[in-house]
């Protein structure tokens, strides 16, 4: 940006526009943290799903939320409209547009947001004013997403800061004494079995014996996710028997448990990125993905990474459900020793 467009917003509100899985949108907080570095006085807004909306209530630096779900498999283009208005009132002076997308430089667009940074993505020379080149040189999502706050052409430090979820102890307290928790004074695990992508999820089958082994090791167990894990919860949990079902349509239980717990362990998911934004130790269960493409930017407890299958070096090959229980079970226990 040139010194005297940045001069002349430089109190305007910036908006975010991320992804919105739930990693990827946590992993976007470094993004809010270096605005907030270069733009001190400008407040940051994030255009969230309804799905990760009750992040931001837990990360630093976030005025607020632009709450608005846009379609997924059409060009929604009447929504994009509406919500173009909505943002037009917010009088924002940039956006940033971490999607490739064509579909998520429109709104930003049509509300006349008069500096839209991103990269070139789908053709959007048009809907973009500042149209960054050079993303397929980033190894991760976390630099191409994090280079867009940076002015053109701006050297990439040595490291981003790392994303924050700041969760109130009371609210964790209030939490689990609704959720009839708060009497329970073990140690607490809590297990993540969701992922989305062949190999990325470590069998239930497994889980469900490291919920025994836990359990009998004196251990609280609670199991994490969303409604497209409560059958899985049954089988992991016993019915009960070893550990309790807290799966949800809605992410701030599984950030409050988060929260609440001793450790975790979870897949290469959104949960895992959760778990470590909030500094709850987490051992991440890696196949057919790279820990450092991919996982958390925040330390984790450990990475068990699966064993590689036929020549090493076809990370596609791999799979979770080579990683052993007894290793994961040993793990936890290291992880709870050392908490």
């Amino acid at each position: 940006m040139a010194a005297g467009r940045e001069n002349s917003a430089s109190e305007r509100p910036i908006l975010l526009v991320p992804y919105v899985w739930i990693g990827d949108f946590v992993r976007c907080h470094s993004v809010v943290r270096l605005i907030r570095e270069r733009w001190p006085k400008r407040p940051v807004d994030v255009l969230t799903s309804t799905l990760c909306a009750p992040l931001l209530d837990y990360m630093p630096g976030v005025r607020k939320g632009i709450v608005f779900d846009i379609p997924r498999r059409r060009p929604a283009l009447a929504e994009n409209w509406r919500l173009a208005q909505r943002l037009k009132q917010e009088r924002y002076g940039t956006a940033l547009v971490m999607s490739r997308k064509w579909k998520a430089a429109l709104a930003p667009y049509l509300a006349g947001i008069p500096e839209r940074v991103g990269f070139v993505g789908e053709g959007r020379f048009g809907l973009l004013s500042d149209v960054r080149w050079g993303e397929q040189k980033l190894p991760r999502m976390v630099d191409s997403c994090a280079v867009l706050a940076l002015p053109r052409d701006a050297a990439q430090p040595p490291s981003w800061p790392e994303p924050q979820l700041k969760v109130p102890k009371q609210a964790a307290a209030d939490w689990r004494a609704q959720a009839a928790l708060a009497r329970d004074k073990r140690p607490i695990v809590a297990l993540c079995p969701g992922a989305v992508g062949k190999g990325k999820r470590w069998p239930e089958g497994r889980y469900a014996e490291l919920a025994r082994k836990l359990a009998a090791d004196g251990i609280s167990v609670w199991v994490l996710g969303g409604p497209g894990e409560k059958a899985i919860a049954a089988t992991i949990s016993g019915n009960g028997k070893f550990a309790r079902d807290l799966t949800s349509d809605d992410l701030r239980n599984a950030i409050l448990a988060l929260a609440s717990a001793d450790a975790a362990v979870s897949n290469d998911s959104g949960l895992l990125h959760v778990a470590a934004a909030i500094g709850t130790p987490a051992i991440g269960l890696f196949g057919p993905t790279s820990r450092w493409h991919v996982g958390p930017l925040n330390p984790v407890a450990a990475i068990i990474e699966a064993p590689w299958r036929g020549a090493e070096g076809d990370i596609s090959a791999r799979s979770t459900e080579d990683i052993p229980v007894e290793e994961v079970f040993q793990g936890m226990r290291r992880v709870l020793k050392r908490a």
